[in-house]
């Protein structure tokens, strides 16, 4: 993850590891070009479904590691659905796993040396937090027809004229979200693995005496796996919560 030192500076390129390349040949890409996101990306899916398969396979009552692992991540998923929307957000439990388990998987994948982090790029995210953004808007509308609106009319407010101006910052806060759903992934993800990249790019430049950008990596890659962590959850949490709205979208 580091760059050789060249000439009397530092040739430290923390941006680079971000390029999207063809991984057979070439130098553009188009839509069908595999690329080392697209290796990423799947490598991603099998891991977590590798997971969840090997996991769901026994079924043992003293459960193995890997299924403990799987059911442990169940559960989790399950309970927060259910705490947030009720009993009637658990139909909605297998795109909300699903979720994830591909954020969580991308995230810690991408914390391999020389791997890549398809969640640092805003065309991934963004199409993630669509997809929630569509999907629960549809939902919306399907169970309560135009009683959905009632989502952004605030009938607690005192007066009329603030209920008006409260419905027209809920409408703009409404589909500004899927702005900071994706913003708030990409961006955690993309500012961790460049200041990891700066940090090396020094240690490998001053050889014997880069003992403390070694430290600061040790420190920064345990404060990134944290992070894959909670972002996952953060992506994972947020959704439920829109999904609720919709579901429930009285004030």
């Amino acid at each position: 993850m580091a760059d050789e030192a060249g000439g009397s500076g530092f040739n430290i390129h923390p941006m680079e590891q971000f390029e999207v390349v063809p991984l057979f040949g070439g130098h553009e890409v188009h839509w069908y070009t595999i690329t080392n996101a697209t290796l990423w990306m799947a490598l991603t899916v099998a891991v977590a479904s590798l997971l969840m398969l090997v996991g769901s396979r026994s079924r043992a009552h003293v459960p193995s590691r890997m299924q403990s692992v799987a059911e442990s991540i169940y559960g989790f998923v399950h309970k927060m659905i259910v705490d947030v929307t009720g009993k009637e957000g658990a139909k909605y439990f297998p795109y909300v796993m699903t979720l994830f388990l591909f954020i969580l998987f991308a995230n810690l994948l991408a914390l391999i040396p020389t791997s890549f982090a398809p969640t640092s790029h805003i065309a991934v995210t963004a199409l993630l937090a669509l997809a929630v953004f569509f999907s629960v808007t549809a939902i919306g509308f399907y169970k309560h027809g135009t009683h959905f609106l009632k989502l952004f009319w605030v009938a607690s407010a005192p007066t009329l004229a603030l209920r008006i101006i409260l419905a027209f910052i809920e409408v703009i806060s409404y589909f500004v979200r899927p702005l900071s759903h994706s913003v708030r992934l990409a961006g955690n993800m993309m500012a961790g693995h460049a200041v990891l990249k700066v940090f090396a790019g020094f240690a490998g430049a001053l050889g014997l005496a880069g003992i403390l950008p070694i430290l600061a990596i040790t420190a920064v890659y345990g404060l990134e796996l944290l992070v894959a962590v909670i972002q996952a959850y953060v992506f994972a949490i947020l959704t439920v919560v829109y999904l609720n709205d919709a579901l429930h979208p009285g004030h």
